[in-house]
């Protein structure tokens, strides 16, 4: 199976959401952080092949990331580029569904990014970004 590239969206006016809120859940809990990241090194070495309960098919190629901490649920939106690229492109602390306008928001930045891959492709990887 071949390893899977994980990159941050980028909006046009050049913020990087996911990345923003990595930055911030880092400082305000780390346990939580050490968390979501250990979820996305399983999604860059399983890539399409990772299932529940570590990841979930949402709709229209928008997919969850999962994460819990005490009673508190994580979650990272992305989506495939190919066989070997995911971009992240939305966080959230999730309570029982995934908000419509969270999926929505990530629904956008899809099509964004498909109309400009590299308008929308952070130019680091997570891995050197976190």
């Amino acid at each position: 199976m071949p390893f899977t590239t994980v990159h941050f969206y980028q909006a046009a006016t050049g913020k990087v959401p996911v990345l923003e809120w990595f930055t911030e859940l880092k400082q305000t809990d780390p346990a939580a952080f050490a968390r979501c990241f250990g979820k996305i090194l399983r999604l860059e070495a399983e890539g399409h092949e990772l299932r529940r309960p570590e990841a979930d098919y949402l709709e229209d190629g928008i997919y969850e990331l999962r994460a819990k901490k005490g009673h508190v649920n994580y979650r990272i939106l992305y989506f495939f580029h190919g066989q070997d690229v995911a971009l992240l492109t939305h966080a959230l602390t999730k309570k029982r569904t995934i908000p419509p306008a969270d999926l929505k928001r990530a629904k956008e930045r899809k099509a964004a990014f498909e109309r400009n891959p590299t308008l929308h492709s952070y130019a680091h990887s997570v891995r050197d970004s976190l």
